[in-house]
């Protein structure tokens, strides 16, 4: 990203990024993963306008059955060039002019991860008596509670 320091302010670059299977360090793996970058030159930085889209393997709260969460954020964040140039996030471009958007995109990702996921909306969860997994099966238990 150093080349950027040089240019003219309002210059821009886009840059795209795709990976299979991807681990953002210290717990979130993906799959799928897929990024857009759109960089502007600003006078207090580099202005990042960015899409990310990826799926994250997690378990039904209600059935406890393994799925793949979609997960897709949409977030603008400014890398100061210098410290004096205030930023909210207090993201800096390093010395060296190599920006890792790792830390970043896994703080977002994260905010997009919902905090009750479910395999899909009309999970039905699992019978409170024995356990079935009621999306799969009727046991004898709900049997009977419809019935009444």
């Amino acid at each position: 990203m150093g080349f950027f320091q040089n240019l003219p302010i309002g210059s821009y670059r886009d840059f795209h990024f795709e990976f299979p299977a991807l681990e953002l360090p210290p717990d979130l793996g993906l799959e799928d993963f897929a990024a857009t970058a759109h960089i502007s030159r600003t006078p207090q930085g580099l202005l990042f306008e960015c899409k990310v889209k990826a799926s994250t393997p997690l378990e039904c709260v209600r059935c406890l059955e393994p799925f793949d969460q979609k997960l897709d954020s949409n977030f603008d964040e400014v890398y100061a060039y210098k410290s004096r140039n205030f930023t909210e996030s207090g993201l800096y471009v390093p010395e060296d002019g190599n920006i890792d958007l790792g830390t970043v995109f896994r703080e977002y990702l994260m905010l997009d991860m919902p905090i009750k996921p479910l395999c899909r909306p009309d999970c039905q969860g699992l019978c409170v008596i024995c356990g079935e997994n009621l999306n799969l099966s009727t046991c004898e238990h709900q049997a009977r509670i419809m019935l009444e």
